[in-house]
């Protein structure tokens, strides 16, 4: 699936040749969150080598760079992430990573070569560009926190639109997945202390046992989806975590369970918190145990503005892709924290994968890496002129 293509398509062989060697390249080194150094100075190099214009911004890795005109005119935002996962790559490839116990296992490789395959072709017609186009290279997707690192140091200022992308496995090379709306989920870190007494095994009756209390908490949780959020809505709660106890003839005295909790509808994220809350809360006097829930908040939902999206589909169709409806995801994507201040949208772009996101083994096809940068040279066109006339007005205010 990733090992050499043969055949290279499209007008430019030579440079789809060089964005599969520069996706290998970054799959070989990755970098975790926050520490992408070599990956941004890279990246910087490659934008230099083809004369693109880097912005000078407080970043300590990520990379801000624009083409086109800066005054007058329109400015858009294309958008890829650059770090890596910590995971322990098994897909046996000649450029597997180098670097135990680190992997680009969600495919951000993929979405930093297309966004360099894209820059270069916005280079060549650079004086027919109707506006600006700025390039994000963000740091720390991972993590949930880039995006808002990107946001604080001022790249997205005098932005109208922004558009993203992630490679999607269980589409096929040359589909698109685009939607209106929410695509994909928020997100939030639930973690629950539950203090009991500790005692001997043999007499839990002098005792609290907060392994009971969890045992009691985890099936409860299972019910506020399943009996409390509508069945055309989306919610997903997971404990994924439990930690009690360390010996085997000991009741503890303290059990921790970690989790996360996945909304597609903002007033669903508002109530299964507090929803959380009140089961916790109620199973814990029930048993006479204390309880403690701290809560992480993650990125809110991925919702795509719908003029936005309409541009995206036209600018697939003009690209020779096959637009689908996607259905929804509940993995969440920190591109929503832009969708905050900007209109814009985030699609799913196929690559015939062989395992889905955060898997050992995952890889992407690479023949999807110069449909996906001609793709976001269409986009970007289609919506600096889209910006340009009458029509598009709403967007700017959306």
């Amino acid at each position: 699936m990733g090992e050499p293509v043969d055949g290279l398509h499209g007008a430019d062989d030579e440079l789809e040749a060089k964005l599969i060697a520069i996706r290998r390249q970054l799959h070989r080194y990755p970098e975790l969150a926050n520490e992408e150094y070599a990956t941004t100075e890279a990246i910087r190099e490659w934008l230099r080598n083809v004369d693109i214009r880097l912005l000078d911004l407080p970043l300590a890795t990520g990379v801000v760079a624009e083409i086109g005109r800066q005054e007058p005119g329109p400015v858009v935002a294309l958008r890829a992430d650059i770090d890596a996962l910590p995971i322990q790559e098994a897909t046996g490839l000649s450029y597997a990573s180098s670097v135990a116990g680190k992997m680009h296992a969600c495919g951000h490789d993929f979405h930093t070569a297309s966004l360099l395959g894209a820059a270069t072709l916005l280079k060549r017609k650079e004086k027919e560009l109707r506006g600006c186009v700025r390039l994000l290279f963000q740091p720390a997707e991972e993590k949930g926190i880039g995006a808002q690192q990107i946001i604080k140091c001022g790249a997205l200022d005098g932005v109208q639109l922004i558009f993203g992308m992630h490679n999607k496995p269980d589409l096929p090379v040359g589909t698109i997945g685009i939607r209106p709306g929410s695509l994909m989920s928020s997100v939030n870190g639930l973690r629950i202390e539950i203090k009991g007494v500790s005692t001997h095994a043999a007499i839990p009756h002098a005792g609290v046992d907060p392994i009971l209390v969890s045992a009691h908490l985890i099936i409860a949780l299972q019910t506020v989806v399943s009996r409390n959020v509508s069945a055309v809505d989306s919610a997903v709660i997971s404990i994924t975590q439990i930690h009690a106890g360390n010996t085997w003839n000991v009741i503890p005295e303290l059990a921790v369970l970690e989790g996360t909790v996945r909304t597609l509808q903002p007033d669903s994220r508002i109530f299964i918190r507090q929803r959380i809350e009140e089961i916790a809360k109620g199973i814990a006097a029930t048993f006479g145990a204390e309880i403690k829930l701290r809560w992480t908040d993650g990125p809110p939902a991925v919702h795509n503005n719908k003029l936005a999206a309409d541009i995206a589909g036209l600018a697939a169709q003009q690209a020779g892709l096959h637009v689908i409806l996607p259905e929804p995801s509940t993995a969440s994507e920190d591109f929503a924290y832009y969708q905050q201040h900007v209109a814009g949208a985030f699609v799913f772009m196929g690559t015939s994968g062989n395992h889905e996101w955060h898997h050992p083994a995952f890889t992407v096809n690479e023949r999807a890496i110069w449909k996906s940068a001609r793709y976001f040279e269409a986009l970007a066109e289609l919506a600096l002129l889209k910006l340009t006339i009458p029509e598009a007005e709403e967007i700017k205010h959306t």
